[in-house]
């Protein structure tokens, strides 16, 4: 009989594939083998769960049809490629989905109680599919109901929400049950995270992210030897390695330091799956499932003294802040009782606090609050009485997390600098010594953590506790690509013909691949539900580029005169039908250049229809519309939501109609574009269902623009996007909504990878340990660092193949502080006169380039 028990948790990435669940057979094999039962919690398969938490609301409106669509089409995709049937194997879930969404529909309402029962669903029918799959493999397993095995605490003063959405549970040791999972024939067991009961028998969820939270109970309630924690990256990194590739994988942490880097933002783990196992002193290991031959990051008491240290750096964001002001309260006795009361009453808890003579500030964790705007609404409300309570941000909370923070003050001078010029609402220092917090303004989180990243941890090399960087574990992984279309470091094949290229030129140098951007091209062209595809000419106007995009068959969206003028002169003749005009806050005779160009024209303000009707008479509309929220990579390229400048907003589109009906203009297209550098393949789906249900008040509607924001692999590790699954999700909406066509717009897409700057070593320097390696290309040929904190990879040309040696701020000449186009980058010995080649600058590098400090930026060649 096994001795022992090992929990496992995979997320949803881990669960989405074939090839993934083959893995997850392997390692509970590999533990059977050991002699210990392998227990595994699965998350839902990867975007079912944000699926499920739309489809409620969207059965409301009375559109969940095309959301349960997807649902299905996930499931069914997934267990086609399993050799399994969805339709019986998940016939009673998907059935229950559909009458749970009707009664929605019906009654006009939901509730929490019904969202839990409905996000349920997703955990219940991975694992569903994962058990058969193991049977058809010949893995023998154990399918349990989490729910037979977590209960959860009844909490006073909760509210609804947290109520059935984010519970806490029991998970005091229970040997009966440990006895019942050792002693079971088959020992591989399968049950689901994220869900549980409440004592009156109601399925209720842990939150969010809450599977790893019910691992870390399933291990303490069984007593396991171990709880190992399976995800897409290898553990926990000094910063988050998707923004900071130079941060270094933390080979052993307390479970305090793991909680603190956790709580402060550190997304690998729950912040509530510490506790359990702290308690019952079981070792948690962080792996990495598309890579299980890494070490990862081991997480116990047992953890040698490395003295006082920053470990990491992390921010947190989206951030609840709460300013409350009282002149001639503060001292009377019971204020701040009083105050924390009413956060007691609306069953929030309170995170960080600042107190003045004459203010209260404090944070709201969202990870461990359920909020809403309402929720909100109501603590001001109750707090109104007491002080002047406002709601202010959104916030992120930057932290310095590592063991005793005070010792080492002193040290820490030159990375305190950088909050010099910055609003800080908020600075918390823990009493437990394990970090120090700074909570600024959203926007400002990621530069921040870039910069105190390269202070702390730029001269750091490996030892016991530091292990390799993430570009270091994923450099020279060939299943990392690092563009499309084939393109991963193009560049590399043709590192002599750049290096000759680079002598023969005075000065830095864009150099765009012609293979590559054709590739790419293909690659859009091959989405056979897309009708037409529109480039963004604003991402590249290279002539050239724009005439062989025009060979290729590519229309052109245009922003402003000067690019209709311009693509004008590439298209001639052949205009109609290929130009696309989408101007945002322009004059009105913009509008008139439009039209005269023979241009599609967008409007995403009433202003100009209210005020010039006569500008737009008898003429074909497009209307950009505001989904209500963006995406992208940067806070900066997410271009819907109510602080975005960009679109209408769902109730004015009404009296757009009228307003075009008024002057004989008709709609004929709808637009909707939210954001940048997207790499979910759902996200075009999700523009089509959004745009459906608004033109069904506009009859003349037959062309819905998804826009664009395909995104690139930009940074080690980045995961490419999936064209087939785009085509996929899009094929299924044209089957239900045949009225349409579709048109997309991508920019950074069609060029991104195919662009390189060469750029060559000017001087070299070094500040004690602190290395720097200056260009002849600064901020002014390149912003995008500078602008977005934005990550271009960085590579010695000239000694590409030589070992690395140094790592150096790479530095252009621009009388800025900012002109660093990337911190802590890993070179071999680098030398006056060595090309220096900055990687996937063929998207907005040359065109968002100026003549600042009266410096000229990089010419551009085609290759």
């Amino acid at each position: 009989m096994s001795q022992s028990i090992v929990v496992l948790k995979f997320g949803g990435t881990s669960v989405s594939t074939r090839e993934r669940w083959e893995t997850i057979a392997a390692v509970a094999s590999k533990i059977v083998e050991e002699g210990a039962v392998a227990f595994i919690a699965c998350s839902a398969v990867s975007g079912v769960s944000n699926l499920l938490d739309a489809l409620l609301p969207a059965a409301v409106e009375g559109r969940h049809e095309e959301i349960f669509a997807q649902i299905r089409a996930k499931h069914v995709s997934l267990a086609e490629s399993m050799g399994l049937d969805a339709d019986t194997l998940l016939a009673e879930h998907f059935e229950q989905l559909q009458r749970v969404a009707l009664g929605a529909s019906l009654i006009g309402e939901i509730n929490p109680r019904l969202q839990a029962q409905v996000m349920a669903r997703g955990e219940l029918m991975s694992t569903t599919l994962g058990h058969a799959f193991f049977d058809r493999i010949g893995v023998a397993s154990r399918w349990l109901d989490a729910r037979d095995i977590l209960t959860a605490q009844v909490e006073e003063n909760t509210n609804e929400n947290r109520r059935f959405l984010s519970v806490a549970c029991d998970f005091a040791p229970r040997d009966e049950l440990r006895q019942q999972v050792l002693a079971g024939d088959a020992k591989v067991v399968l049950t689901q995270g994220f869900i549980a009961r409440d004592p009156e028998g109601h399925t209720v969820l842990l939150g969010r992210g809450g599977s790893d939270t019910s691992a870390a109970y399933f291990a303490s309630i069984l007593g396991a030897q171990r709880l190992e924690i399976w995800t897409d990256v290898p553990g926990m990194f000094t910063a988050n390695p998707r923004e900071v590739p130079s941060a270094r994988l933390l080979r052993r942490l307390s479970y305090n330091e793991a909680q603190e880097l956790a709580t402060m933002g550190a997304k690998v783990l729950h912040p509530r799956c510490l506790e359990p196992v702290r308690r019952e002193s079981i070792p948690l290991h962080i792996r990495c499932t598309p890579h299980p031959e890494l070490e990862g990051t081991i997480i116990s008491d047992d953890v040698p003294d490395f003295g006082a240290q920053v470990k990491a750096i992390s921010a947190k964001t989206g951030i609840p802040i709460i300013s409350m002001d009282s002149v001639g309260m503060w001292q009377q006795v019971g204020f701040l009782a009083d105050v924390f009361g009413a956060f007691k009453r609306n069953g929030l808890s309170v995170d960080l606090v600042a107190t003045s003579e004459t203010n209260v500030t404090v944070t709201l964790d969202p990870v461990a609050n359920a909020l809403g705007t309402k929720t909100i609404d109501t603590l001001l409300d109750d707090l109104s009485p007491i002080c002047n309570a406002s709601r202010v941000g959104p916030g992120a909370a930057v932290s310095l997390v590592g063991h005793n923070i005070r010792a080492i003050l002193h040290q820490l001078g030159p990375a305190l600098e950088l909050f010099e010029e910055q609003k800080i609402y908020l600075m918390s220092q823990a009493a437990s010594d394990l970090n120090m917090t700074f909570v600024v303004a959203e926007d400002q989180a990621d530069r921040l953590v870039r910069q105190l990243h390269a202070l702390v941890f730029g001269d750091r090399t490996t030892d016991e506790l530091i292990g390799p960087t993430w570009r270091e574990l994923f450099q020279d992984d060939a299943s990392t690509p690092s563009g499309v279309a084939g393109a991963r470091g193009w560049w590399r094949e043709q590192r002599e013909g750049l290096l000759e290229l680079a002598a023969s030129r005075d000065g830095a140098t864009y150099v765009c691949d012609r293979a590559t951007l054709e590739g790419a091209v293909e690659d859009l062209l091959g989405l056979t539900a897309v009708d037409r595809v529109f480039f963004a000419i604003k991402a590249n106007p290279n002539p050239a580029i724009l005439e062989l995009f025009a060979r290729k068959g590519l229309c052109f969206e245009c922003v402003s005169p000067g690019e209709l003028d311009h693509v004008a002169q590439v298209l001639g003749d052949e205009r109609a039908g290929r130009v696309l005009f989408t101007p945002n806050f322009a004059p009105i005779d913009e509008y008139r250049v439009g039209f005269d160009h023979g241009a599609y024209v967008t409007l995403d303000n009433l202003h100009p229809l209210e005020h010039h009707p006569e500008v737009f008479a008898g003429k074909e509309l497009f209307l950009r519309l505001d989904p209500g929220a963006g995406k992208g990579h940067h806070k900066h390229v997410r271009t819907a939501g109510s602080q975005s400048k960009f679109g209408l907003s769902r109730g004015e589109v009404a009296r757009a109609r009228e307003l075009a009906d008024s002057v004989g203009a008709k709609i004929v297209g709808l637009h909707v574009h939210v954001g940048s550098g997207i790499r979910s393949s759902e996200t075009w789906a999700e523009n089509a269902l959004f745009l459906a249900m608004m033109a069904e008040d506009l009859p003349d509607v037959g062309v819905l623009n998804l826009g664009g924001g395909f995104g690139v692999p930009e940074k080690p590790g980045d995961t490419p996007l999936d064209l087939r699954s785009v085509n996929e999700s899009l094929l299924r909406f044209k089957e239900a909504h045949p009225r349409f066509e579709l048109w997309i717009e991508p920019g950074r897409y069609c060029v991104a990878t195919a662009g390189v700057l060469l750029a060559k070593v000017t001087q070299l320097k070094s500040k004690g340990t602190h290395h720097y390696v200056g260009i002849d290309a600064g901020m002014n040929t390149l912003v995008r660092p500078a602008l977005y904190g934005a990550f271009h990879e960085i590579v010695n040309l000239t000694r590409l193949t030589d070992p690395i040696e140094v790592t150096a701020d790479i530095v252009g000449p621009i009388c800025e502080t900012g002109d660093v186009l990337g911190y802590g980058r890993r070179l071999p010995e680098t030398r006056e006169g060595d090309v220096i080649l900055i990687a996937t600058t063929g998207a907005y590098g040359r065109a968002m380039s100026s003549n600042y400090n009266l410096r000229q930026p990089a010419d551009e060649v085609i290759f």
